[in-house]
């Protein structure tokens, strides 16, 4: 019986949308390109961003308990898991309705997934991530007397909170099981649920890890033979937004370190993106793949994109 490829799909925001309404219709489209892969030929393990959800929840949660005195305000471990739960909800029963059309009868399947990460990683020190609704002066003094970090933006006051590197996967096995067994497998959404081992305990961190670099990890972990990261443009470029901007084909991973190294990629757009391929193919990875959701089947089959070798 001829083996299956392993691969590992990082679904951007683009593939989400913002409200629960958007994320329904922005889903519907996005499990097209995944199924497409499943036809060609791939077992798949799907990972999503959590951007607009986990704000959302974040800000619904403390918002209520602002209101009724009762209830405490959510930690982010938990809002995590939350977003996770319900992303996850809608893409296996998108992706499993749109396979079913297509004659393909498998299981899909959404994992809780954690994720550790180190304590002593210098970002829990200075957070970059901003969370959460427009703080009053008073809301963000309140914030900084619990030890929450705070920032000023154009629009008013914010919550920023820390962007740790990932370290290892909890349910690893349960992924590898499911994945082995001929399942699609969504996990590691949103980046993990952020979490310190104590002991014999795991413990939550107040912490949202990048999405793009998990699905590195996952990929990495489950010794996957390509990852591919679907986002809204069909090639990464070198001088973006400039007048020598070029979109990039395919390179060897030397290549894109170095491009990074340069500093061609802006943080918190592609740069993650390349970062998690170099990860990956650093760590015994054969091949990654950035295109967009229109070009999934083609960038698999290696014919547009920007795809990213070990050698």
């Amino acid at each position: 019986m001829l083996q299956k490829k392993k691969v590992v799909v990082a679904l951007g925001h683009t593939a989400l949308g913002t409200t629960i309404p958007e994320q329904k219709e922005a889903v519907n489209k996005a499990v097209v390109a995944v199924a497409d892969l499943i036809s060609a030929g791939a077992g798949v393990v799907i990972t999503h961003s959590n951007g607009a959800q986990v704000g959302m929840i974040h800000t619904a949660l403390n918002e209520f308990a602002k209101v009724h005195s009762d209830y405490t305000g959510a930690p982010m471990s938990v809002c995590s898991a939350m977003s996770q739960g319900y992303i996850g909800y809608d893409i296996q029963n998108s992706l499993r309705a749109e396979l079913v059309r297509r004659g393909i009868y498998k299981p899909v399947a959404t994992v809780l997934t954690q994720v550790t990460v180190d304590p002593y990683d210098e970002s829990l020190y200075e957070p970059v991530k901003v969370i959460g609704r427009v703080l009053t002066d008073e809301e963000a003094k309140m914030e900084e007397e619990k030890g929450n970090f705070v920032t000023k933006t154009e629009e008013g006051f914010r919550r920023i909170i820390a962007s740790p590197k990932p370290q290892e996967i909890i349910e690893i096995d349960t992924i590898q099981l499911l994945l082995d067994a001929g399942q699609v497998v969504i996990a590691g959404g949103g980046g993990g649920i952020p979490v310190m081992e104590q002991g014999s305990e795991l413990r939550g961190a107040s912490a949202v890890i990048e999405k793009d670099l998990v699905s590195g990890k996952l990929a990495e972990q489950l010794r996957a033979d390509e990852l591919i990261i679907l986002t809204s443009v069909e090639n990464a470029k070198i001088a973006h937004g400039t007048d020598h901007e070029q979109p990039i084909g395919t390179i060897t991973v030397d290549q894109a370190e170095a491009y990074m190294n340069a500093g061609e990629f802006g943080y918190g757009t592609m740069l993650p993106k390349i970062q998690a391929a170099v990860d990956f193919l650093r760590n015994g990875g054969k091949r990654a793949v950035i295109t967009s959701f229109e070009k999934a089947k083609e960038g698999f089959e290696g014919s547009v994109g920007t795809i990213i070798t070990s050698a």
